[in-house]
């Protein structure tokens, strides 16, 4: 069951506002979650024409590089995986969870940089204020990235404050 929580578009975001999803280990599944989370993002930020900058640019790559990690060198026959986005007035918190903790993640040494893939970890430690990886009992990991550059995000002058939070379960 996938479960979504959203806040009200064009009101500014007091406390946290959650995105969470369940997706198939599969390049599909992970090309769905991110396309649920960049609409997440831009209805969060009152729209298209204010969802683009450099900070969304940003959260999207990061959300797709792990979502991708996740499917091609996580996923495990008849298990999900899950993307959580934690978005605050002044950071987005991303975690991936997947059902392989033994197969932690390990950017490509530099050596092995100009090959056509490997290099999704190297741009997530470049771009991520911060990342990491911790284990998920009983046998799975959650790799985490922060950004740390939202700090204007949802602020709309003359909106009233307070977030109103939906669920929805397709």
């Amino acid at each position: 069951m996938n479960q979504e929580t959203v806040t009200v578009p064009g009101r500014p975001i007091v406390g946290a506002a959650h995105f969470r999803t369940l997706f198939p280990g599969t390049a599909h599944g992970a090309h769905t979650a991110r396309h649920a989370a960049e609409r997440w993002l831009t209805a969060q930020q009152g729209g298209p024409e204010a969802a683009a900058d450099d900070s969304t640019a940003t959260a999207c790559l990061l959300i797709a590089e792990l979502t991708a990690n996740a499917a091609l060198h996580g996923s495990a026959r008849g298990r999900n995986a899950r993307l959580a986005l934690t978005l605050t007035p002044t950071t987005l918190h991303i975690e991936v969870t997947d059902a392989r903790g033994d197969r932690p993640p390990v950017p490509a040494p530099a050596a092995e940089a100009d090959g056509e893939s490997g290099r999704g970890l190297l741009l997530v430690a470049s771009l991520a204020d911060a990342w990491g990886c911790v284990p998920c009992p009983p046998g799975g990991k959650t790799v985490w990235a922060e950004c740390a550059r939202w700090a204007a995000l949802r602020t709309c002058p003359g909106s009233p404050g307070g977030p109103a939070t939906t669920s929805a379960s397709p």
